[in-house]
């Protein structure tokens, strides 16, 4: 048996991306999720640590995210990791791993959108 189950709160860094593909709704956007400064037990000092995630989003919730989702929203998702891989124009290689939505919670908008 295997998982492949990814949660994240976290805040959303730019408006999301929408386009169709064979008439189905995609939304594109990053989520940033931060871990607090602290102090570790010797006295050091640890910073605040961000890390961006790639969010995909198909049909009713790349709907409801066209309609709600702005930059600053906090938002709860459940979905899966997915890695892709493609070659540009110049043959170099890129690799890029996504989390695709599967639910998603609106925990708050930010202050210009309500």
């Amino acid at each position: 048996m295997s998982v492949n189950k990814v949660i994240l709160i976290g805040n959303v860094g730019a408006d999301p991306t929408i386009r169709y593909v064979d008439q189905r709704a995609v939304a594109e956007m990053s989520l940033a999720t931060s871990e607090r400064a602290r102090t570790s037990a010797s006295g050091t000092m640890i910073p605040e640590r961000t890390e961006w995630h790639r969010l995909v989003m198909w049909d009713n919730n790349a709907t409801t995210a066209e309609k709600y989702i702005r930059k600053g929203t906090r938002l709860y998702v459940e979905g899966k990791l997915r890695t892709r891989t493609w070659e540009d124009r110049n043959t170099i290689k890129h690799t890029v791993t996504e989390i695709y939505v599967d639910n998603m919670e609106i925990l708050s908008r930010p202050a210009e959108s309500r």
